[in-house]
C-alpha cells in the first residue's frame, strides 16, 4: 500500500532508531481504493535529526520552526514532521507554541478528524486510535476528541470538514456538525485566501448542494450576500420554491467546475432587491442579473478571487437571464460582440438553471436552451467571420487606397465585417475591395 519511496523514508528512519510512519489524509486515500497526491511522514525525530539522516538529499526547511523537514527522493517530495502537540491557537489558526514529542498518540490526538488521524507502517500495518477506519466505513466526518475544542483552535477546520463531506459524500457526525455551526463566526478571523480554498472545494464536491443546503448558515456567514435568499419565496410560475433551494438545484444540475458552480451560487442572489409583485399577485425580478452581478463580485473581490476565474463567473452572472438569439443571421451577427465560447459556457448556466424550474415550466425552458445550443454549433461549424482579425479587409488595404486614419476606417471595417457576418458578402478581399470603390 505504500509506494517504494516512502518505505525507503521509513526505513532510513527507522535505521537511525526512530519511529515513523505514513500519516494522515494519505492513509485516509489509500483505506478508501484511491492513489494519494501526497504522502506525509511523521516521525519521533526532530528536525536537526531528521536533517541528517536525509543529508544526502535535497531538503525544504521552510516548515522547520514547526517540526517540518521537506526530503525529495526519485523526484517526489514527502514532508517529515516531528511528533508534536500545540499550544494554544491565540489567533484561531496558529498555535502559540509546538511541543515535540517522543510517541505518535499525542501526535494523532491533535489532529482534526478522524479520518485524518490515522498512521500506516507495513509492519506494524494501521494505527488507528480514535475510530477514523470505521468512520470511513461508515462515510462519517467527526472531530477528533472534542469537536468544539477542534474549531476554537483552528476555526478553518469547519470548511475542511465540510469539503471533506462534500467530496467524499460523506455525512457529518452529530456533534461536529453543532459545533461547526455554533462556532461559526470564528471563520471571520481566517484570510480570505484560505476561506476561499476551501469554499472552491466545497463546491465541486459531489454531496456539494446537500452541504450547502445542510450547513447554509456556515455558508451565509462567509457570504452574506447570499442569505436573503433562503426562504424569499418567488411567486412565479416559473418556480416551486424559495431563492435559494432554487440555486441549490441548478448548482446541482451543473458540472463539477468552479466557474459553473460559482456563477450559479451567485446568480439569483440580487432578486430579494429587485423584488415586487404586480396586480395579479405575480413577483417579478427585473435587473436582478446586474444586482446579482454586483453583489457576486463584491464577494469574489472579498475572497481575492483571480481575476480570469472572476471575470469568467460574473459574466455568467449577469447574462444568464438573457434570450439568445433565434436565427442564424442573428445568432452570427451576436457572436460579433460575444466570445463564442463564453457563449457555450452561459449555456451551461441557462440550462443548469432551466432544470431548477418549476415542473411546469421546465420542459420549455430546457427546450429553449437545447435549440440555442445546437444553433450556436451549427454556425461555428459554418466557420462565420465573427472579428476584425479574420476580416479578409484590413486597415493597411485601406490606407494603401488613399484613406486617411481615423475613426471612419475603423466604421467602415465594423459595417463589412457586419455585413459578412449576416451573409450579404463573402469573406473575399477582392469582393470587399470593389465594395469599397464601387458602393
Amino acid at each position: 500500500m505504500i509506494p517504494d519511496y516512502v518505505n525507503r523514508i521509513l526505513l532510513r528512519l527507522r535505521q537511525a532508531e526512530h519511529t515513523a510512519y505514513a500519516v494522515g489524509g494519505c492513509v485516509r486515500d489509500a483505506l478508501m481504493g484511491a492513489v494519494p497526491h501526497d504522502w506525509d511522514v511523521c516521525t519521533s525525530a526532530r528536525p536537526e535529526e531528521i536533517e541528517r539522516v536525509f543529508g544526502d538529499l535535497p531538503q525544504i526547511h521552510t516548515g522547520k520552526k514547526h517540526g517540518t523537514v521537506a526530503v525529495v527522493l526519485d523526484h517526489k517530495t514527502v514532508e517529515i514532521t516531528t511528533f508534536r502537540t500545540e499550544g494554544v491557537y491565540l489567533d484561531g489558526r496558529h498555535p502559540s507554541a509546538v511541543t515535540f514529542l517522543s510517541d505518535l498518540a499525542g501526535d494523532l490526538a491533535r489532529r482534526d478528524f478522524t479520518i485524518n488521524a490515522m498512521a500506516l507502517d507495513e509492519n506494524e500495518g494501521l494505527i488507528d486510535l480514535f475510530g477514523g477506519r470505521k468512520d470511513l466505513q461508515n462515510h462519517m466526518v467527526r472531530a477528533v476528541g472534542d469537536p468544539a475544542r477542534r474549531f476554537e483552535e483552528d476555526a478553518l477546520r469547519i470548511l475542511r470538514g465540510l469539503r471533506f463531506a462534500s467530496r467524499l459524500d460523506f455525512a457529518i457526525e452529530q456533534e461536529t456538525a453543532r459545533a461547526m455551526v455554533a462556532e461559526r463566526e470564528r471563520l471571520l478571523g481566517i484570510s480570505a485566501e484560505r476561506v476561499f480554498t476551501e469554499l472552491k472545494g466545497i463546491l465541486i464536491g459531489q454531496a456539494a448542494g446537500r452541504i450547502l443546503r445542510d450547513f447554509a448558515p456556515i455558508l451565509f456567514t462567509i457570504l452574506p450576500e447570499l442569505a436573503p435568499m433562503a426562504g424569499f419565496e418567488q411567486h412565479s410560475p416559473y418556480h416551486d420554491s424559495d431563492v435559494w433551494e432554487h440555486t441549490l438545484r441548478a448548482l446541482e444540475a451543473s458540472p463539477a467546475d468552479v466557474v459553473f458552480r460559482l456563477a450559479l451560487l451567485f446568480h439569483d442572489c440580487g432578486k430579494p432587491d429587485c423584488f415586487f409583485r404586480d396586480e395579479n399577485g405575480r413577483g417579478h425580478f427585473y435587473g436582478h442579473p446586474r444586482r446579482s452581478r454586483e453583489l457576486g463580485a463584491e464577494a469574489l473581490h472579498r475572497l481575492k478571487c483571480d481575476n480570469e476565474t472572476m471575470a469568467r463567473v460574473l459574466y455568467l452572472i449577469e447574462k444568464h437571464d438573457t434570450w439568445l438569439p433565434g436565427t442564424e443571421r442573428n445568432m452570427r451577427r451576436f457572436l460579433l460582440h460575444e466570445d463564442p465560447e463564453q457563449v457555450r459556457d452561459l449555456l451551461v448556466v441557462q440550462r443548469c438553471d432551466a432544470v431548477a424550474h418549476a415542473p411546469a415550466a421546465r420542459a420549455s425552458a430546457i427546450a429553449h436552451v437545447d435549440e440555442w445550443t445546437a444553433l450556436l454549433e451549427r454556425v461555428l461549424r459554418q466557420r462565420p467571420c465573427l472579428s476584425l482579425k479574420a476580416l479578409a479587409l484590413s486597415g493597411d488595404d485601406l490606407l494603401s487606397l488613399g484613406m486617411a486614419p481615423g475613426p471612419r476606417m475603423g466604421q467602415l471595417l465594423n459595417e463589412m465585417l457586419e455585413q459578412v457576418a449576416d451573409g450579404d458578402l463573402p469573406n473575399d478581399k477582392q469582393v470587399l475591395l470593389r465594395r469599397l470603390v464601387l458602393p
